[in-house]
C-alpha cells in the first residue's frame, strides 16, 4: 500500500509507529524542519538547554517521542520542511512544496495528523508590533530560547495560558500579569469533573498554584480587554468583574482563547464537517477510530478535533490500527480496545476543560465596529455587521461565506483561520441566530501561501 502520514506530532509518530511495526514504509511528511509538533516542539541543534526547562513535567515524555521519531525517520520516506497545499481525494493524490518546489504524492490511504493553532479574539491593539498568540510566545521560548519581550502580560483562557506562564516564569522571564477571561468560580464548578485528568488535573494544578505564590499579579473573570500603545506595546487594559479597570505596563503581549483544528486538508478532501457547542469549533466528522466518510482518509490528533497531546497519541495509534484493519491486514485487536477504553476516558476529561475554560462568545460579540477584525484584509468589525444585514436581506443566505463576498474576510493570508470564529460570533449575535447557522469560512487551496511560480508549475 501506498500510506500517506501528514504530521509529525504526537499522532503522527505513533500512527507511523504502528503502521512500521505492521511492515509498511509510509510517506511521512511533516511542515516543520523536524518533528515533535507544536507541544513537544524540538529546538535547533545550536539551542542547547536542559529539556526540563523546555517541556518541565513533560520533559521525559518528550525525549521519549524525539527518540521513537528518530528510530521511525530511516524506516519512513522522511519529508520534512513540506508543505501539503491540497488535496484531491477523487484522484487520491497529495499536492506538496519542497524548498520551493511542488510534487504529486498518489495514495492508496492517507493519515492526516495537522494539529491545531492559536483560537485568537481580535481584541483592539493585537495588530501591534510586540503582540503574538500564546502558542507563538511559546515557539520563542522553545526555538529561540527567549522570551517575547522584557516584560510580557499574557491573557485569554485556556491550559495553554497557564502552561505558558509557568514556562515563562521557569524560564527567568517577567511577567506584568495573567489576565483570564474564565472567572474562577466557574472552574471551581467543574473541579471534580476535571478529577478524571488524573495526572494532567495534578500538573495543571500545580501550575496554577505555582503562578500564584510565585507573586505574579493572576486576574480572572476579566473582560474588555485592550491593548495599548502607538508603534509598539506599552500596556494591556482591562474590567474585572465588578466593571472596575485595570492596567499593567507591558512591552509584548501574548493572547489566545484555546485552540482550533487544522483542518483545511481535510475539509478540501469533501470531509463533513459539524459544530462542537462545547468546544465552539468547526470538527471534520470522524468516527471515534479515525474513519471519515471519505474512501482511504483517516484523522486523528488535534486536526480532528481538540483533545490535547495525550489523546493525540492514543488516536493517531488506534487510526492506524483502522487503517490496517480496512486493508484487510493483520493488527492488533487487543491494543486497539486498550486505546478505545483510554480514548473514551480522555475525551470525558477535555469535556469538562472546555466547559471549564469556555471559548467567551460573548467578549467576541460585543467587539467594538472600530475594532480591526481581519488584519490580512484590513475589514474592521463594523463592516462585517453591515454586510450581514445586506447578505440577511431575501433571496440571500446569512451566512459566513456571503459575508466573505461582500467583504473580503477570509480571503487573505490566513484563510480566515485567525478572523473566522470571531467573524462567526458577530455575525450570529447581529442576525440574531444560532452560531452554527452562520456557518465557517471553507477551505480553499492553496491551504497556506504558496510561490505563484510554484502554483503554476502544478497545474
Amino acid at each position: 500500500m501506498k500510506i500517506a502520514v501528514v504530521g509529525a506530532g504526537p499522532a503522527g509518530v505513533r500512527a507511523v509507529e504502528v503502521l512500521v511495526a505492521a511492515g509498511h514504509r509510509p510517506v511521512w511528511i511533516d511542515e516543520a524542519p523536524d518533528g515533535g509538533g507544536r507541544i513537544y516542539q524540538r529546538p535547533p541543534t545550536a539551542l542547547t538547554r536542559d529539556p526540563r526547562q523546555l517541556y518541565g513535567f513533560e520533559a521525559e515524555r518528550a525525549q521519549a517521542l524525539h527518540a521513537t521519531l528518530d528510530s521511525l525517520k530511516p524506516r519512513a520516506d522522511w519529508r520534512p520542511d513540506t508543505l501539503v497545499w491540497h488535496i484531491r481525494p477523487g484522484e487520491r493524490q497529495l499536492s506538496t512544496l519542497h524548498k520551493g518546489q511542488t510534487g504529486q504524492l498518489s495514495y492508496d490511504a492517507a493519515l492526516l495528523c495537522t494539529g491545531a493553532m492559536d483560537r485568537v479574539i481580535p481584541v483592539p491593539g493585537w495588530t501591534l508590533p510586540g503582540v503574538t498568540t500564546l502558542g507563538g510566545a511559546q515557539i520563542a521560548l522553545k526555538t529561540q530560547g527567549c522570551a517575547i519581550g522584557e516584560q510580557v502580560a499574557l491573557a485569554g483562557t485556556g491550559p495553554l495560558l497557564w502552561l505558558l506562564a509557568w514556562q515563562y516564569l521557569k524560564s527567568g522571564a517577567r511577567i506584568a500579569a495573567l489576565v483570564d477571561t474564565t472567572p474562577f468560580s466557574l472552574k471551581a464548578r467543574h473541579a471534580a469533573a476535571l478529577v478524571c485528568g488524573g495526572a494532567t488535573f495534578l500538573k495543571g494544578l500545580w501550575f496554577t498554584l505555582g503562578l500564584r505564590l510565585s507573586g505574579i499579579p493572576v486576574f480572572e473573570g476579566a473582560s474588555a480587554l485592550s491593548i495599548e500603545g502607538e508603534h509598539a506595546v506599552t500596556g494591556l487594559r482591562w474590567r474585572d468583574r465588578s466593571g472596575r479597570e485595570h492596567r499593567v505596563d507591558c512591552d509584548a503581549a501574548a493572547i489566545g482563547w484555546g485552540l482550533r483544528p487544522e483542518s483545511q486538508l481535510a475539509d478540501l478532501a469533501g470531509v463533513p464537517f459539524a459544530f462542537d457547542s462545547v468546544q465552539h469549533n468547526w470538527n471534520p466528522s470522524h468516527d471515534a477510530r479515525g474513519r471519515t466518510s471519505v474512501k482511504g482518509l483517516y484523522l486523528a490528533g488535534d486536526g480532528a478535533g481538540i483533545g490535547g497531546a495525550d489523546l493525540a497519541e492514543l488516536a493517531g495509534a488506534r487510526a492506524a490500527l483502522a487503517l490496517l484493519e480496512d486493508a484487510g491486514q493483520p493488527f492488533d485487536q487487543a491494543r486497539a480496545r486498550t486505546l478505545d477504553q483510554r480514548m473514551a476516558g480522555h475525551a470525558r476529561f477535555r469535556a469538562a476543560l472546555e466547559r471549564a475554560f469556555p471559548f467567551p462568545a460573548a467578549m467576541a460579540r460585543s467587539l467594538d465596529d472600530d475594532t480591526l477584525l481581519c488584519r490580512c484584509e484590513a475589514i474592521r468589525v463594523g463592516e462585517l455587521r453591515a454586510a450581514a444585514s445586506e447578505a440577511a436581506a431575501p433571496g440571500l443566505a446569512h451566512e459566513l461565506n456571503r459575508a466573505k463576498a461582500f467583504t473580503r474576510i477570509g480571503m487573505g493570508r490566513c484563510q480566515g483561520r485567525v478572523c473566522g470564529a470571531a467573524a462567526a460570533e458577530i455575525m450570529a449575535a447581529h442576525l440574531q441566530c444560532p452560531i452554527d447557522q452562520v456557518g465557517r469560512v471553507r477551505a480553499q487551496p492553496p491551504v497556506k501561501p504558496i510561490p505563484i511560480r510554484s502554483e503554476a508549475q502544478a497545474q
